[in-house]
Parts: structure tokens; C-alpha cells; sequence
């Protein structure tokens, strides 16, 4: 692989310095934080009287360059998603602010969610407000703008990336036959803010970023069930479950694919939409798990969230449908501290070892405020349950957080943090304008599972349930 060469912080000396001659004002340098602690918040909007977006970046900065209101108080309604400022007397949250040429200034919000915003994991501009400033002018461009759920596998001592349909600049269709990178196993030294995750994306001839599954057939290939498993030979094989999709998003051909060069490839066909066969057999789908049963027989539990197959932990089990067990998943999880059940739509499961227990994040399907931004957290002493309770986690105001998977390769063993990521966008929902840079691509959570907010809920029901 070779990465892309873009000498993208000479191009910001050059335009700054022709600005300057052009006589453009200096910018004013805002710093959106954490109350409390100081920590850098991305994705907080700030939103003047008449409409102009100002959104933080990964290192929470925003590059002020509105020339009509230098040096004029300015109310700015700020929209957080899960971090907010007080209300005022009419009900609006927001701050009142003098930018000023030059200037530093500073917005202080309240988290309300569990889960903490680390930062934006793909997409353009990550640190373009900071860039503007000068600051982190060695941040390289990947070339891509934003892309659709992560599939993830540690394969041949490397953390492997898998994205689904791929927006790139030049063009509102971009890849749809996935794109792929490579990173360390453990690719963050902090989990906090401001999120720098290094990326060596597979690339083509001229250096950009290229699809990594051009099964033949009309329409995008979606991949799932991503997967390193060991043959017979005790060679390590990089498989997953592939989709033909026809629009407007319905697969006409399913199977199994195989990375070769670099790229999947299809491995084997089982099933091609017809009047015989209307409906695929199931088959490997959602984030795998690897689970050592109680008389120490390895397996793959594959869901989303919850298990719904299950075969042996090696290459042949995996390429045999004879094999293969299905699973009846848990259909709900009763919401913690509250008399109702709350349904999964889709997720991922890890063993945990700060909790010694087995965990799931979840989105929950049609919750509110967003049918599809609702994130929860539950537990179980099994991987195939019984799950809950369940606490939110996650919360999301007209928008969309799909597909969420647990990242347990980032933290240690003593760890208490638990990290996931998940698809940040505007599409199914009734967001009215979609959020600059951020909508269409991953962002990065970080859960403490030592919270007492957490574990105050969690807890009790356990030892309760243990006791009788």
C-alpha cells in the first residue's frame, strides 16, 4: 500500500498568505469545551441569527471568518447532540459572544449522554477549522469525504477496515464496492479528545483511495461478517459475507468472499433472488465475536447485535453452511429503572474484561427523540444472554446513528473505558440539513464503565438476580 503524498499544509501557507495580501481580516479562534474538565468537544454547532453554520472539528475549534459580525455581540444558538448550554429566560440555549480579529474565545457545554464524543474517525477536513488557524498543518487528507458502516478484523498483526458505499470530492457517486485500510491493533495512545486515528487506506496507481470488492454484477457490494480465520494449514484467511444490492437498497445475490491481493473476491454464491428462493438462508451477518464454550470449543457468534449464527472458530467451519448453527436472538431488553422494553436494531457484543461479563451497545429501532439515534447499553453473563437491563447511552436530536460496533482491541485489560464508533447522517431520519464534513461518516464514543451513573443502574439488578 502507499499512501497518498498531499502537501496540504503548503497549500494553506499559500492561500493564508494570500489572504493577508488581500487584505482579509485575522480570524477569531473559538474553543468549544467540556464543562469541567476542559476537554475538547467535536461536533457542536454554532448557529447565528441568520443562519450560518459554524461547526467544532476534532480538536473542538472554530475558525470564526464571518466579516459582518467582527467585533458585534453575537448570539449563537449552540446544537450539540448530547452536549448543550443552559436555556435563557425565552427558552433558547445559546451564548452571546464579540468575535474579534485575532481573538480567543471560549464555549463551555454540558454533557448529557453517558457516552463521551471522542472525535470523527473518517471523512475530510477533520482538523480544517484548526488548519485555518495554523494549527495541525500536518494532518494529511485521505481523499475521502465520508463513508458508510465499519466492518473490523485483526488480521495478520493488523487492525483491518472495511467501509461500505464511499463519498469522494469529485463526483456525488463515488466508490460502492467498499473501501478498505490497515492501522495498529491498538491505534490510539489516549482516549480522549482531540482523536487523531492514523489510517493507511488501500490505494490505487495514482495514490487515492480505491474499492476493495469488485464482485462481479451490477450495483454496489456491501460487505459484513468480517472475519481473519485460520485454514487447516494454520494460515490465516481474511473472509466475509458479501451483497449484491439493486436499488433501491435490496440484494439480489448473497455469498461468501475471500481476500486475495489485497481485495475480496468472491469465494462461493449461495443464493440468487428468485421465484423459487424470494428469501436468503441465513447466513454470516453483523460483527463476529469469538466465544469459548463452557467445554472449551471455540466459536464464531456472528449478530447485529445479538448472536444469530454460530460455527466452529476455523476456515472450513466458515466456508460450510452444513455448519453453520442458527441462533434465536433475545427480541427486547427492559430499559433500566423504567417499566418498558426497548427493541435492537442493530450493534455489536464483546467480552469485557474490566466487567468480566459480556457487553452490547445497541441501536435501538424507532426510539426517541431520533427513530435511529438511540444508543443503549447492556450486559450478560453469556454472549447469547439473557441481555438487561439496558441503559441509554447515546442520544440524538433529527439524526441518525446506525450500525454501532465495540472497539475491545483499543483498551487494555484493566481498562474501564469502553470504545465504539458508528455511522453519523442524515439519511433516514428528518434532519432538516445534513451537518457539515461530519454526516455520512464514523464517529468515536467513549463509554466509562466505572461511572456511577452507569453502574448505578446496571448493578443492582445483577446482584439481585444473582441473589435469588
Amino acid at each position: 500500500m502507499k499512501k497518498p503524498t498531499i502537501c496540504f499544509a503548503c497549500f494553506l501557507v499559500l492561500t493564508a498568505g494570500q489572504s493577508a495580501r488581500a487584505g482579509a481580516p485575522a480570524l477569531c479562534r473559538i474553543e468549544v469545551v467540556e464543562q469541567g474538565d476542559g476537554w475538547p468537544v467535536p461536533l457542536v454547532e454554532l448557529r447565528t441569527t441568520h443562519q450560518e453554520r459554524l461547526v467544532s472539528d476534532n480538536a473542538g475549534i472554530i475558525a470564526f471568518d464571518l466579516p459582518e459580525l467582527m467585533g458585534r455581540e453575537t448570539w449563537f444558538e449552540v446544537i450539540g447532540q448530547g452536549y448543550e448550554v443552559p436555556k435563557d429566560g425565552f427558552g433558547y440555549r445559546g451564548v452571546r459572544l464579540t468575535p474579534r480579529p485575532g481573538g480567543n474565545l471560549r464555549v463551555e457545554v454540558r454533557r448529557t449522554t453517558l457516552a463521551r464524543r471522542l472525535g470523527r474517525l473518517t471523512g475530510a477536513g477533520l482538523f480544517a477549522e484548526s488548519q485555518k488557524l495554523g494549527e495541525r498543518l500536518d494532518w494529511p487528507e485521505s481523499g475521502v469525504l465520508g463513508c458508510d458502516s465499519v466492518q473490523n478484523a485483526i488480521h495478520e498483526g493488523k487492525m483491518i477496515w472495511i467501509w461500505g458505499d464511499t463519498t469522494l470530492a469529485k463526483y456525488p457517486l463515488g466508490i460502492f464496492d467498499g473501501t478498505g485500510a490497515t492501522s495498529p491493533i491498538q491505534p490510539l495512545r489516549r482516549f480522549e479528545p482531540p482523536l487523531q486515528l492514523p489510517l493507511d487506506y488501500f490505494v490505487n496507481e495514482a495514490g487515492k483511495p480505491r474499492g476493495i470488492a469488485a464482485i462481479g454484477g451490477p450495483g454496489p457490494t456491501w460487505l459484513t461478517g468480517v472475519i481473519s480465520l485460520r485454514d487447516q494449514r494454520g494460515a490465516a484467511q481474511l473472509v466475509a459475507t458479501y451483497a449484491k444490492i439493486k436499488p433501491p437498497m435490496e440484494a439480489y445475490e448473497r455469498g461468501l468472499a475471500i481476500w486475495r491481493g489485497n481485495r475480496f473476491e468472491r469465494f462461493r454464491t449461495l443464493w440468487t433472488n428468485s421465484l423459487d428462493r424470494p428469501i436468503a438462508p441465513p447466513m454470516p451477518d453483523g460483527h463476529p465475536a469469538q466465544w469459548t464454550d463452557p467445554r472449551g470449543k471455540q466459536w464464531i457468534l456472528v449478530g447485529n447485535p445479538f448472536p444469530t449464527l454460530r460455527f466452529p472458530a476455523t476456515f472450513e467451519a466458515w466456508s460450510d453452511p452444513s455448519r453453520w448453527e442458527s441462533l434465536l436472538p433475545q427480541p427486547v431488553v427492559s430499559a433500566a429503572g423504567e417499566n418498558h422494553e426497548v427493541k435492537p436494531h442493530s450493534g455489536s457484543i464483546a467480552w469485557n474484561r474490566w466487567r468480566k461479563r459480556w457487553v452490547a451497545v445497541f441501536l435501538e429501532a424507532f426510539g426517541k427523540p431520533s427513530a435511529l439515534g438511540e444508543l443503549w447499553y447492556t450486559e450478560a453473563d453469556a454472549p447469547t444472554g439473557p441481555w438487561g437491563p439496558a441503559v441509554k447511552i447515546l442520544s440524538h436530536n433529527h439524526y441518525t446513528f446506525y450500525n454501532p460496533r465495540i472497539h475491545p482491541e483499543f483498551a487494555g485489560k484493566t481498562s474501564p473505558f469502553l470504545l465504539f464508533e458508528g455511522t453519523y447522517t442524515a439519511t433516514f431520519s428528518d434532519a432538516r440539513q445534513p451537518t457539515p464534513r461530519y454526516d455520512y461518516n464514523q464517529i468515536l464514543y467513549r463509554l466509562d464503565l466505572d461511572d456511577p451513573d452507569l453502574t448505578g443502574l446496571i448493578d443492582p439488578p445483577r446482584a439481585k438476580a444473582e441473589k435469588r
